[in-house]
């Protein structure tokens, strides 16, 4: 059995590769996604550099928390691959450890950093992306556009319609907080009796209250028209927030503790919140599927090679990684459509894969 020492060893040798791992990543999405700010919304308005730089720390968060599984993969491969050339991992093997043994410090350093992604960075990330989205929003205010043609996770922005003695309207956000009842960089499309448009207004925050919208500051579009200034103008509405939410809202932007309350609180009303559901077991399957990625680097860097490691293995690993990865979101795709229960759709992927890796190094480590 490995001794406390040498697990500990191991143990730190995994987080101080993993830290370096993490910081580059930060400081590299921080570069990028600030570059992209400068260029996207320096005609706003209200754009400064200085709060470009706050715009993209509020987004790192969201973004580290999509790169976690390849900061597992990545980590885990430099971490067996070290010890491999200094040949620790061979002097290991000599005095009697199997690898299934000096692997437990490492998965189980996966392990933490799955649940410090669930626990501490995930609400972070939650919050940040929240900040960040209502940030954009008021630098659009004055523009009078809307800009917003994709939600916070990239994917398009929903749209939904309501229908009232006002006529009906069609209403897209990119964003929804405060529980249903704020609309971020928001479009509302009134159309007449015989199906035209009426109008578009854009806005950059539009407030749910009791049978109504309220919109802040934006601008108003008629056809053949100037564009018209709007503020403190109200719509007629019959939605309910919970509603407005589970088709509007990004469940990226929920803590995950709070998942579960608002999956209740929808299918209550009849809302199937599949989109919720399967982020909050996505989320909870994110320490397994780390776990996962570390078996999948074991099976390619436990070998010893005199003349280093091998390309194509390491390639081969990183392919494996990454197909676990597309096959995780396509399948979630799945689960959020309504076709695959979720609880299916986020674990058998992970499952499958942890599996195939434990097999995989049984065959090569035990024969």
């Amino acid at each position: 059995m490995i001794g406390p020492t040498l697990a500990r060893y191991f143990f730190r040798r995994y987080l101080k590769i993993t830290g370096y791992f993490l910081l580059g990543i930060f400081s590299l999405s921080l570069l990028m996604d600030f570059t992209e700010n400068a260029g996207r919304l320096a005609g706003l308005p209200g754009y400064s550099p200085l709060g470009a730089l706050v715009l993209s720390c509020l987004r790192i968060p969201f973004i580290m928390q999509q790169l976690f599984p390849f900061v597992a993969l990545f980590a885990a491969m430099a971490t067996l691959v070290s010890l491999n050339r200094r040949l620790e991992l061979v002097i290991t093997r000599s005095i009697g450890i199997s690898a299934w043994q000096f692997l437990l410090p490492v998965c189980f350093g996966a392990f933490l950093l799955g649940l410090f992604a669930v626990v501490v960075v995930n609400p972070v990330a939650a919050w940040s992306n929240a900040k960040a989205q209502i940030i954009i929003a008021d630098w659009r205010s004055n523009s009078g556009t809307l800009t917003g043609k994709q939600s916070a996770n990239g994917n398009r922005v929903p749209w939904l319609t309501q229908k009232t003695d006002e006529g009906i309207t069609t209403i897209g956000a990119k964003m929804v907080t405060d529980h249903g009842h704020v609309l971020i960089d928001a479009a509302f499309i009134r159309f007449n009796e015989d199906g035209t448009i009426r109008d578009w207004i854009n806005v950059g925050t539009a407030k749910l209250e009791n049978g109504y919208w309220q919109l802040g500051e934006g601008a108003l579009y008629r056809s053949g028209g100037a564009p018209l200034t709007v503020n403190a103008m109200r719509i007629k509405t019959q939605l309910k927030p919970q509603f407005i939410e589970e088709r509007l809202g990004d469940p990226a932007t929920v803590p995950f503790y709070e998942l579960p309350a608002k999956i209740k609180i929808a299918r209550s009303f009849g809302y199937s919140a599949n989109e919720f559901d399967m982020y909050l077991q996505s989320v909870l399957a994110l320490p397994a599927l780390l776990v996962t990625m570390t078996l999948i680097a074991a099976a390619v860097s436990l070998r010893f090679v005199r003349l280093g490691q091998s390309g194509m293995l390491i390639l081969g690993g990183i392919i494996a990684g990454f197909v676990l990865y597309v096959v995780s979101v396509l399948v979630k795709a799945f689960g959020n459509a309504g076709y695959v229960p979720p609880v299916i759709a986020a674990w058998a992927p992970v499952l499958v894969a942890l599996f195939f890796g434990i097999s995989f190094l049984l065959h090569r480590e035990d024969g």
